[in-house]
């Protein structure tokens, strides 16, 4: 994407979260942002550590986004660190072996009690909402709670009970 501006734009009008541009107590560090390009490989030296990447600038029109042409270039890299987002809970492990069923975004299925779909297994925070705030995995754990304590003791609970499994932030 290319550098966001310094104003909020008419298209993210409040109470969206606004594409800005902002500086970070980590951007504070060092180091250059790059906007707008592609990674097209990763070079490695004679040892086989990262040495660089070849990239190119693209555009986004159509649709989707186009290599510009004669925009290839090697940005030198001694560490590279993909920050993708959160792609719900690894399924290989505990997810497969449990046999609970997902979503279409591979986060656990709940019901109102945080159960899954395997009965006396509950999920509760990223695993089952997608990533998020602390706060709202504390809030889920609590709720949680409630339900497990209720499938244990097959009577309602008195735990606290802050939030549903569908609730959102008011601004999302």
């Amino acid at each position: 994407m290319p550098q966001p501006g310094a104003d909020r734009p008419l298209t993210q009008p409040w109470p969206t979260y606004p594409m800005l541009f902002r500086v970070a107590s980590a951007h504070e560090e060092g180091g250059e942002r790059v906007y707008a390009v592609s990674t097209k490989e990763f070079l490695k030296d004679e040892q086989g550590n990262v040495s660089g990447l070849r990239l190119s600038e693209v555009e986004f029109k159509d649709g989707g986004f186009h290599e510009v042409p004669d925009t290839e270039r090697v940005l030198p890299a001694q560490l590279v660190l993909l920050a993708m987002g959160f792609l719900g809970p690894q399924q290989e492990g505990l997810v497969e072996q449990l046999g609970v069923e997902v979503d279409g975004r591979t986060n656990i299925k709940r019901d109102r009690s945080y159960m899954s779909s395997v009965p006396g297994v509950f999920v509760a925070g990223d695993a089952g909402r997608g990533q998020s705030l602390i706060v709202w995995a504390i809030a889920e754990g609590r709720s949680a709670a409630n339900g497990v304590d209720a499938y244990l003791t097959g009577k309602p609970s008195n735990l606290p009970r802050p939030i549903e499994p569908t609730d959102r932030p008011l601004v999302v």
